[in-house]
């Protein structure tokens, strides 16, 4: 029976901490940023066919963003962790993963790796539908399964049409059968993805590759490892990296954000899921904005508040409301 969670009847001010929740349960833990000022509007409906994972998402324009933070929090391990098979069926996506940057048009598919970072920016309303696959039952060498990470396939033509056919079918309307069936089924799409990764020219994953791209993950990633510090600025990331602070902006002019936003973004995200745990005794909210690098208590309170509609006591107190039933 499929999971379905929606923020069709979440107060406003609280419908992005729901949806983040709703995409990690959906699928894996991620940062998710509205595109827009309005509230996010999304429904993501997930189910299980033997060994596959299946999720159908229909939401407003956003970015989601996997990172080396969320992989320790729970690493999975090879065994565990999954290759995940995107059929883009309204909207458009840029899939970034290991310095790979692609562009996902309606009908494509797009691969990508839950198990290392990856960032996926939707620019306007969007669907699609995403199929997780352990890894261990594609049995393939890492080296094909990272040459095939962070790509696109077009859904019109070859190989890419008739995968794209078949899952569409598949993940419109997951038929309830007999374990038996769903093991069968599932064995079929694994064995049609592995012909797709396998197929996939070794030449191909040099060729995408773009030096800046990986440059930005870079930077993201001393980001997230940093957040801590301060004095984390765009001058001292720059110089981190061995670059102007001019040109560091250059490079962020298609991520969507600032750099200096980013960094208390991704601050504010810290604070925001500390202060929503329930571990006793708690940390103060002084404490925590600390940890995270924000040294003056009130500048953390007025921006804690412009980014989640709440102070961060009242988020403190509200986290069981937060949490979504179902």
């Amino acid at each position: 029976m499929a999971l379905v969670l929606t923020t069709a009847s979440v107060p406003d001010g609280e419908r992005l901490a729901y949806w983040r929740d709703a995409v990690g349960r959906a699928l894996v833990p991620m940062a998710v940023t509205a595109r827009h000022d309005g509230p996010l509007e999304g429904r993501v409906s997930t189910e299980r066919l033997g060994c596959l994972r299946i999720a159908t998402i229909e939401a407003d324009a956003q970015r989601l963003s996997r990172t080396r933070a969320h992989l320790a929090v729970a690493a999975p391990a090879p065994a565990v962790a999954c290759v995940a098979i995107g059929v883009q069926t309204a909207g458009t996506a840029t899939l970034v993963q290991d310095g790979r940057r692609a562009f996902v048009g309606e009908g494509d598919l797009m691969v990508y790796d839950t198990g290392r970072p990856y960032s996926l920016d939707f620019p306007g309303r969007f669907a699609t539908h995403v199929v997780h696959l352990p890894r261990r039952a594609l049995g393939l060498p890492e080296e094909h399964l990272r040459r095939s990470a962070g790509i696109a396939i077009s859904g019109t033509a070859g190989f890419g049409a008739l995968l794209v056919n078949f899952l569409t079918s598949l993940t419109a309307s997951v038929p309830p059968c007999a374990p038996a069936v769903a093991t069968r089924l599932a064995t079929g799409v694994v064995d049609l993805v592995a012909t797709l990764v396998e197929s996939r020219d070794p030449d191909d994953a040099t060729q995408d590759a773009d030096p800046a791209d990986h440059l930005v993950l870079r930077i993201r990633d001393h980001i997230d490892r940093n957040l801590g510090d301060p004095g984390l600025s765009p001058q001292t990331v720059a110089a981190a990296h061995h670059i102007s602070v001019r040109y560091l902006h250059r490079l962020f002019e298609g991520e969507g954000i600032t750099v200096a936003r980013l960094v208390q973004r991704r601050r504010l995200e810290r604070c925001a899921q500390e202060l929503h745990r329930s571990d006793a005794p708690a940390p103060t909210v002084s404490a925590i904005a600390q940890r995270w690098g924000f040294a003056d208590p009130a500048h953390f309170s007025r921006v804690f508040r412009a980014a989640y509609g709440r102070s961060p006591r009242e988020w403190r107190g509200a986290r069981d409301e937060l949490l979504p039933t179902g």
